[in-house]
């Protein structure tokens, strides 16, 4: 993001480095590591099952596999629907913080 024109013309504009890095250079390379965030949520959800069952910590993951084991259908029916609900938000969430993070995702939704 250094190399970057705006960040180039930040500095010809004589800006401090502080203003230069938490206004322009930051806000650019948190994009990325906002992304990440969002997929990697989602695939711990999913590996909670793995986790909870090799280490025997309860949660939603053991309470899902218990549910299948024991032929639980409303209950699993409840785990996949809170499961999809959280993976919901945590997209929303991202999708938030992009258009926070980023002004020319805001400005394109809004115009569409």
């Amino acid at each position: 993001v250094w190399r970057q024109d705006f960040v180039l013309a930040a500095r010809a504009k004589g800006l401090s480095r502080r203003r230069i890095v938490l206004t322009h250079v930051a806000r650019n390379a948190l994009l990325p590591l906002v992304t990440m965030l969002g997929l990697q949520s989602a695939q711990m959800l999913g590996g909670s099952v793995v986790i909870e069952s090799v280490f025997s910590v309860p949660g939603l993951g053991r309470l899902a596999q218990e549910a299948v084991a024991s032929r639980d259908t409303p209950l699993l029916l409840g785990i996949i629907l809170t499961s999809a609900v959280l993976v919901l938000v945590i997209n929303l969430l991202v999708d938030i913080a992009y258009a926070f993070l980023d002004p020319r995702v805001g400005a394109s939704e809004a115009g569409a």
